[in-house]
């Protein structure tokens, strides 16, 4: 059976939507989520409400017009193609996404208290991190985290796992506001590469809670799926052998202060030593921006 805090592809669809995740929908309180299909020449007219937003291509071409200004995203193939520019839309504001040559689009979103402008990020902009190392080793788009990126409350980024790794891992949580901990809500993502004959691939994603506030989540994973992570340690996400895996994560608290500070499960920290002595993952990264789509 599976979890309430997991939306299975075509489950999550709504008003034209692919995927809708908002705080009234998930029982929270902070952080969005939409997904849309845009054929060619298409558009869609939307307003961002109390919520600030990021316009993501997760595969082709768009403008995104707001404020009397029109920012030409260049989009990607899939996500498998390295990182995208994006625009930046400030809460309370109108704005258009219209597609140039068909593609789907993420509008990732979180409850903001100021309207900051309306922005535009190159992909070329985009820090792309190699996170760990040998089996645990990912590739990570910090497009919207908050070291470099300037927002109200949102955090973003994307996560491709080779097929046969494992990444959001050790487990960790980030559902408390301490010295060293941010309460984040936060939206799993997910898409899978297919293998060489067009196969249909998978990956599995883990939540589990403390014994003060416990949750147990554990989903088999495909493209277009979503996991909610309202509080608890998350990881592994684990991509199949033969299958990459995507995930784009979005996160906001009702916090002051704009951070990803998250722990470890203690059980398990010890294994981020265990990375020095061994190399990342030769297949990554598997795209980079300066290397086109």
């Amino acid at each position: 059976m599976n979890s309430e805090y997991y939306i299975a592809a075509g489950d999550g669809a709504k008003d034209g939507f692919d995927v809708v995740v908002t705080p009234e929908s998930a029982g929270w309180t902070e952080s969005s989520l939409w997904t849309l299909t845009l054929a060619a020449g298409q558009s869609v007219d939307l307003q961002s409400g109390q919520d600030e937003i990021m316009v993501v291509p997760l595969s082709g071409s768009a403008t995104v017009t707001s404020d009397g200004t029109k920012f030409d995203l260049a989009g990607r193939a899939s996500v498998f193609d390295g990182p995208s520019d994006f625009a930046y839309v400030g809460r309370d504001s109108a704005y258009t996404v219209a597609s140039v040559d068909g593609g789907r689009f993420a509008l990732c979103g979180a409850r903001a208290e100021k309207k900051l402008p309306f922005r535009y990020v190159p992909a070329a902009d985009i820090s792309v991190e190699l996170r760990g190392a040998g089996n645990c080793s990912r590739q990570v788009h910090n497009f919207g985290t908050a070291d470099t990126f300037e927002a109200d409350s949102i955090i973003a980024c994307e996560v491709i796992t080779p097929g046969g790794n494992w990444s959001s891992y050790p487990g960790h949580k980030h559902d408390e506001n301490t010295p060293t901990e941010s309460a984040l809500e936060e939206i799993y993502y997910f898409e899978i590469a297919p293998g060489p004959d067009n196969s249909n691939g998978f990956g599995y994603h883990r939540v589990y809670g403390t014994p003060q506030r416990p949750i147990e989540v554990l989903e088999e994973v495909r493209t277009g799926d979503v996991v909610l992570v309202p509080h608890g340690y998350h990881g592994p996400s684990v991509a199949a052998p033969g299958y990459h895996m995507y995930y784009l994560n979005v996160m906001a608290g009702p916090g002051k202060e704009r951070a990803w500070n998250i722990v470890d499960d203690p059980e398990h920290t010890w294994i981020r030593g265990t990375w020095a002595d061994q190399a990342v993952d030769p297949r990554l990264p598997l795209h980079t921006a300066s290397e086109g789509a």
